[in-house]
């Protein structure tokens, strides 16, 4: 018998809509049901739920056949399981971040911060392990969903903004909306650096970033650039080989849109 991975999978992101929808599925025996509760298509409702069987390793749903609305469905044991865990995970978290609010207490008051923010957007984001070196604080500004493709614009901070191109269930099981704080991420190989003054325009949609090098790591497969932008975010992209490039060199740094992932503080 097959170990669940149920770390794997809750691991994923507490705060999108795929464990909301096998909740849904456990209370009402319906997928398209679900769906209807966590507002996402019944299509969504299926990458959600073939999503979270990849990373538990083991079958969440089972599935009748039959039923104009999609049929009826029902929790596996090991579904169950996965549910009681998050269920248990996110009281546990709710007293952690209680704890150090109040912890935080008059102290936070005085310098002004407010503890609920600095809770939910400094710590978990610590949480996130990924291979991307590039994590970006942002907000979404705007979404512009045609067929299955949503453009969703990221601001960072008051001086850049960069655009992401996802599916529109991604947008929907995330549950973005304007104003919805979440965090970019990109691989430092997926973003190109360039001198400001040699820019052209890209083949492809993409995003692109003005800041100034801070540091510079030559190879022989293209010259790794640091730069920053803004208020100080940091950036780290790719020049060609021999860019000749120097520290406070201005810079442009472009990311293709299909690149940029959106991700949920867990």
């Amino acid at each position: 018998m097959k170990t669940p991975r149920f770390t794997d999978a809750l691991g994923h992101s507490q705060s999108d809509k795929r464990i909301d929808i096998l909740r849904g599925i456990g209370r009402s025996g319906s997928i398209s049901q679900a769906a209807r509760d966590a507002s996402v298509s019944y299509k969504a409702a299926w990458q959600a739920i073939d999503t979270l069987t990849n990373l538990a390793g083991v079958p969440l749903v089972e599935r009748a056949v039959g039923g104009a609305g999609g049929g009826g469905a029902s929790l596996t044991p090991q579904g169950v399981q996965l549910l009681e865990l998050s269920e248990a995970l996110d009281v546990a978290r709710t007293a952690v971040q209680q704890r150090w609010r109040d912890s935080l207490g008059a102290g936070a008051i005085a310098a002004g911060v407010n503890a609920n923010c600095v809770a939910e957007l400094g710590v978990t984001r610590l949480a996130l392990r990924t291979s991307m070196r590039n994590q970006l604080p942002a907000i979404v500004a705007a979404i512009d969903t045609t067929g299955p493709i949503s453009r969703v614009v990221l601001q960072l901070g008051n001086d850049a903004a960069v655009t992401a191109r996802i599916t529109r269930e991604s947008t929907e099981l995330l549950g973005l909306v304007v104003g919805i704080r979440v965090v970019a991420l990109c691989k430092a190989t997926a973003v190109r650096v360039c001198r400001a003054d040699d820019a052209v325009p890209a083949a492809h949609p993409s995003s692109r970033i003005e800041g100034r090098v801070t540091s510079m790591e030559r190879g022989e497969s293209g010259d790794e650039v640091s730069l920053v932008f803004g208020s100080g975010v940091q950036l780290v992209g790719f020049a060609g080989t021999g860019s000749g490039l120097r520290v406070r060199a201005r810079v442009t740094a472009e990311i293709d849109e299909a690149s940029l992932v959106v991700a949920l503080a867990a």
